[in-house]
């Protein structure tokens, strides 16, 4: 995994390396962007996870169009934005956000699957992590869980004072 900004055309709004890896262990949410067979951009919202090392874990259903796209092309942009503000009287936006380039990988073992089934109840709902295996476990069967292994992710940042 490899953190690199060369290409961020504003050199003066580099995210730091450590925010960045703030943003992948804490975002709510990403864009993940793929391709559709047909050839055309999909983008879809996702909950997802970071494992401390190069993965990323999200989960849907077992069938549809996200699936599609990423058994045509199993690569794919995962876009998370952080903190916002909008500043009217400067007419700008403070904003931190980070791009990733992954590979993406489906139809993973069941012991990984459970895992990640298991990081994101420990993000998204660690209150509730009885309640929440039990439900993991009886809608196993019915859920895909998507690896997308990052192979380079930037930062990007504004800071308004």
């Amino acid at each position: 995994m490899l953190y690199c900004n060369d290409d961020v055309r504003r050199q003066d709004r580099l995210l730091d390396e450590s925010g960045a890896i703030d943003l992948l262990r804490n975002g709510e949410f990403g864009i993940v962007s793929l391709v559709t067979p047909e050839g055309s951009p999909y983008g879809i919202p996702v909950s997802f996870v970071w494992d401390g090392a190069d993965r990323i874990y999200f989960h849907c259903a077992r069938e549809g169009k996200k699936l599609a796209c990423i058994d045509f092309l199993p690569k794919a942009s995962l876009c998370i934005v952080g903190k916002t503000n909008v500043v009217p009287d400067k007419f700008t936006t403070a904003y931190e956000s980070v791009v990733l380039q992954c590979s993406m990988t489906r139809g993973l073992p069941p012991e990984e699957r459970m895992a990640a089934l298991k990081l994101l109840l420990e993000k998204y709902s660690p209150d509730d992590m009885a309640m929440g295996m039990k439900y993991a476990e009886k809608s196993f069967g019915r859920t895909e869980i998507v690896c997308m292994t990052i192979e380079r992710f930037s930062g990007k940042c504004k800071r308004i004072t």
